[in-house]
């Protein structure tokens, strides 16, 4: 899989496709060493994925356990999944989706995205990811959007809530630069807007100092954004556990100053706290 530098990179398979499905449940399944994303789901309305065992190396690329598109009412529930690339990942067109009691690592975390990169995506509205574990992740929950986006969109009543981290590098990110090829130009800002995004009762480790990242779009700056009742720790070398926020004004409640974009290198806007 050569996609990381090669944009013309030839598609590879994935383990299994579920495409139109609708008041469907899908159970007690294991994916192993898949060479794309292990479970792709897409056009599907109010199906269940339950009980399901996904793993893969860490160092392989593109492996996502779950990526779910163009899909509404879809439950994910007690999965353990350690891949390459994120556990579960939402793309665009994806409404009222639920993630429970999934623990997850190796891997990139529980993301929202990649959105952005495309003309016309749809909006992403009503996700809830809650009770779950990531243990030696590159991310905890991430929001991540492409800059110098070719159509303006929308991501939405987004929430975390009740999530152990254990070693985590970026626990808590919002990430509006997202360019994980370098290809891409960081100077126009994303045209996403991100709001009503909440983040409930994170607690556990950080691999990294930097433990709470929000980085939102100078030209559509992040509204609504909620942190509350983080509990996070760095038992590291590399200097205090620190916080950053930029083009966003998040409420604060429940978190030590650190962690309450008390420190940054990208002039963060004023906080409201309480």
């Amino acid at each position: 899989n050569d996609c990381h530098k090669n944009k013309n990179c030839k598609p590879i398979p994935v383990n299994l496709r579920f495409e139109f499905l609708t008041n469907s449940r899908v159970w007690d399944i294991t994916s192993l060493n898949s060479k794309n994303f292990h479970m792709h789901v897409f056009r599907c309305n109010h199906t269940t994925f339950q009980h399901l065992t996904i793993t893969s190396p860490d160092e392989s690329r593109n492996t996502d356990g779950i990526h779910i598109g163009a899909s509404t009412g879809i439950n994910i529930t007690q999965a353990k999944i350690g891949t390459g690339d994120d556990c579960v990942s939402i793309g665009d067109d994806s409404h009222q989706i639920t993630v429970t009691d999934v623990t997850c690592g190796p891997g990139h975390g529980i993301s929202i995205g990649s959105l952005g990169r495309y003309k016309e995506e749809k909006a992403v509205t009503g996700i809830i990811v809650k009770n779950c574990t990531l243990t030696n992740t590159q991310n905890g929950m991430r929001i991540k959007t492409w800059p110098d986006s070719p159509s303006p969109s929308i991501a939405s009543d987004i929430h975390f809530e009740d999530i152990i981290m254990v070693n985590v590098s970026n626990p808590i990110l919002i990430d509006q630069l997202y360019c994980p090829y370098t290809q891409c130009d960081q100077k126009p800002p994303s045209k996403v807007k991100i709001s009503n995004v909440s983040f409930k009762n994170i607690k556990g480790s950080s691999f990294t100092p930097l433990a709470v990242k929000l980085v939102c779009t100078r030209g559509i700056p992040c509204e609504n954004v909620e942190l509350t009742d983080i509990d996070l720790t760095y038992g590291g070398n590399q200097g205090p556990l620190t916080s950053l926020c930029s083009n966003v004004k998040p409420t604060i409640t429940g978190a030590i100053k650190a962690l309450a974009c008390a420190t940054s290198s990208l002039a963060p806007l004023p906080l409201s706290k309480k």
